[in-house]
């Protein structure tokens, strides 16, 4: 039962995503006007709102101008239903469960905007130092936390990705924004993991992509996503990773 109210909840805050990604870099409001076609800007009713399953019944197509409608809308409810039960089955319903799915489904908006535009907006990241300081003192107050493993983490995590970014100016200041906010989540252990795992992923997507010869070596390409998935399997596999490194040692 609690399964499937993770899931549901995952998949409905992830059909919200999508709206954020969609209106985030056009700066629209992310509450008014109410859900529409992107096509026909006729607005959309509950039923067309339904996560996965109006796609799935609509055959990904606009009920009023049948023009069609991304995958990516689909798979982003998903990646992010999938997630929150991930984080579920490894913490259950604690707080860092309520901390964690928030963290990933703020670095979901801001890593498909970040691929997409290569910018990364103020109002995502602000949004996160907010709520990692709320949870900070939560967390200092229920469980005594040590406050300043959490500041430090920030600290760390913005200078780290300020100083590649100064000495290579190969990433976007708004990658140091993304790493404050994970250190500010995830404490220095985890900050630390994530931008490791975030280094080694961003080497071997760019090896790829200049072996395809995608893209050439002078066009830049986003670490925001790089962050985002170094972030969520520190969140997932860090406590597991960092064992296995320090019993290898």
């Amino acid at each position: 039962m609690y399964y499937m109210l993770v899931l549901i909840m995952g998949l409905v805050i992830g059909s919200f995503l999508n709206v954020c990604i969609y209106r985030i870099p056009r700066e629209e409001s992310i509450s008014y006007p109410p859900s529409h076609c992107g096509s026909c800007d006729h607005k959309l009713n509950p039923p067309d709102l339904v996560p996965v399953f109006s796609y799935v019944f609509l055959k990904g197509r606009c009920r009023y101008c049948r023009e069609k409608i991304s995958m990516r809308y689909p798979i982003i409810e998903m990646l992010n239903a999938v997630l929150y039960l991930l984080i579920y089955l490894n913490f259950g319903f604690t707080l860092e469960f309520f901390k964690y799915c928030i963290l990933a489904s703020l670095l979901i908006v801001i890593g498909i905007i970040d691929y997409n535009t290569q910018d990364v907006y103020m109002s995502t990241t602000i949004f996160g130092v907010i709520v990692a300081i709320i949870f900070i003192f939560i967390q200092m107050i229920l469980y005594k936390t040590e406050i300043m493993n959490f500041i430090l983490a920030g600290v760390v995590g913005f200078g780290v990705i300020g100083l590649i970014v100064f000495l290579t100016k190969g990433m976007g200041e708004g990658d140091i924004e993304i790493a404050l906010v994970c250190g500010l989540f995830l404490g220095i252990k985890g900050i630390l993991l994530t931008l490791f795992l975030a280094i080694v992923i961003g080497g071997i997507v760019g090896g790829i992509i200049l072996a395809l010869k995608l893209k050439s070596a002078k066009e830049s390409m986003a670490f925001g996503p790089c962050l985002a998935i170094g972030a969520m399997i520190a969140i997932l596999w860090g406590n597991k990773i960092i064992e296995l490194y320090i019993g290898s040692i």
